[in-house]
């Protein structure tokens, strides 16, 4: 068939078996447009990899997943070895996820590339798939990232779940064994073993000390997402409705916000990946139009930090309940709070991942200019929200000049795309910051030519340092 078809009422029972259907259909799809934008969401999820790869956290899990002498044939970003799929998988992941970079699909408030593609990677290097199969596994993975996310509704996220890592392992198994070519069964098999694998808390966001776990959802969802699917292909069983059945996923983690007739409404009419938001600096994505703001002022005005006397960012309630921490000890609390990346945009350069460490984050005058920065909940930010990410910034100096700016849309959102070019700048300074020597030119090509005549082991041989 030439597209996946709107499957209509005559189809087996139950939301969830309507969308599984659906997805495993994906499986035939010719090159498309839908294929073409998971095209440019595997550059853009690789780029974040091999940064991410070089990070504390990054070298931490390959360091583990190495030392037990592990064989396999799929690949793990930054290293010359290989593993079996479900821990590369887990490395790649992590350092996918490693530096919040990765893409978001925003009205379901997840992250869908950090762990639909590190599992679609290990599944496919370890059939030999081919990059057709690749990109097909990638669109069913984001289409299934965002209708069970949007089936939960937003209780999970209040109630201090990170949906990326509930969702991730379903939505990674979905899109991994569509690369594989599973038959129905063996996906819906996978699909059950998966949500027993949902998991994740956001403690990381409260301020004081965040670690690196964050980092950790994703690769964990993601190496659940293949061994699930290894296991199914082997016979291993699941529940049918682990999705939406009693005790399932969405009745379990939704609460009242549960919406399963969202997880097959309009099936076909549209994709997940026209509702990707590709990140354009390293932090939270509630905070990007924030910074995207300030530069803006900052570029017009030559703003001098030292003349601020205040600056007052109005969000939504989320974004001011969740973000306004000035108790920063590390990357991850740098990189979460209003306050910190206020001042970063005013004293530095906010898209370089350097800015969020080190002694930076202890700078005194940064301190000092956050402390100025005050939250407030803008009414029409609220009204928008998970949709859209509004923002208003008031920025006021000791002379009693008055700054003010407003976006409903950061750079990077559906409403504000990034181009192609800038993706492609995007991949080849994170590649040229991941210090690996890569050729970053023939990486792109690669990716770009992705078909049912390449292989996926071949364009993962480009991305393997030298040994």
């Amino acid at each position: 068939m030439s597209m996946p078809t709107r499957i209509g009422a005559s189809a087996a029972p139950g939301n969830a078996n309507r969308l599984l259907e659906f997805l495993h259909g994906v499986g035939q799809m010719p090159e498309s447009a839908a294929t073409d934008k998971a095209r440019w969401c595997l550059l853009d999820t690789l780029g974040c990899g091999l940064l991410g790869s070089q990070q504390p956290w990054g070298k931490i899990i390959q360091d583990d997943v190495l030392a037990g002498g592990c064989q396999g044939r799929s690949s793990i970003l930054g290293r010359p070895r290989r593993a079996g799929a479900s821990q590369a998988a887990l490395c790649n992941g992590t350092a996918m996820h490693g530096f919040e970079l990765d893409d978001l699909l925003s009205a379901a408030l997840i992250h869908p590339g950090a762990v639909v593609v590190p599992a679609a990677l290990a599944a496919s290097e370890a059939v030999d798939a081919d990059g057709l199969s690749l990109l097909r596994g990638i669109v069913a993975g984001y289409e299934a990232t965002e209708r069970i996310s949007l089936a939960l509704g937003t209780d999970p996220s209040s109630r201090g779940f990170h949906k990326t890592s509930v969702v991730g392992p379903v939505a990674g198994a979905v899109g991994a064994g569509v690369c594989m070519g599973l038959e129905f069964q063996k996906l819906q098999w996978a699909v059950g073993l998966a949500c027993s694998c949902a998991s994740g808390i956001k403690n990381f966001a409260t301020g004081g000390g965040a670690g690196m776990v964050k980092r950790l959802h994703a690769g964990r969802a993601a190496e659940a997402a293949v061994r699930a699917v290894m296991l199914a292909d082997r016979g291993f069983t699941a529940p049918p409705g682990a999705i939406d059945g009693k005790f399932g996923l969405i009745e379990a983690f939704g609460g009242a916000s549960a919406r399963p007739d969202l997880l097959d409404a309009q099936l076909g009419a549209r994709w997940a990946l026209d509702d990707v938001w590709v990140k354009v600096y390293p932090i939270c994505g509630w905070i990007q139009g924030v910074v995207q703001l300030l530069l803006a002022m900052r570029a017009s005005r030559s703003l001098d930090p030292a003349e601020v006397e205040k600056v007052t960012v109005a969000t939504s309630s989320f974004a001011v309940q969740y973000n306004g921490s000035t108790e920063i000890v590390d990357t991850m609390d740098a990189q979460y709070s209003i306050p910190y990346c206020t001042a970063v945009a005013l004293t530095g350069d906010p898209m370089n991942p350097g800015e969020y460490g080190g002694e930076r984050i202890r700078d005194p005058q940064r301190r000092a200019l956050a402390s100025k920065v005050e939250l407030k909940v803008d009414a029409e930010a609220d009204a928008v929200y998970p949709q859209r990410f509004a923002c208003r910034v008031v920025v006021l100096l000791k002379d009693g000049s008055r700054f003010e700016a407003r976006t409903q849309d950061a750079h990077g959102t559906p409403g504000s795309p990034c181009s192609e070019q800038e993706r492609v700048d995007k991949f080849s300074r994170l590649s040229e910051l991941a210090g690996l020597g890569l050729d970053v030119p023939s990486m792109v090509e690669s990716v770009r030519r992705l078909s049912s005549d390449t292989s996926v082991r071949k364009l993962m041989n480009h991305l393997q340092p030298a040994q």
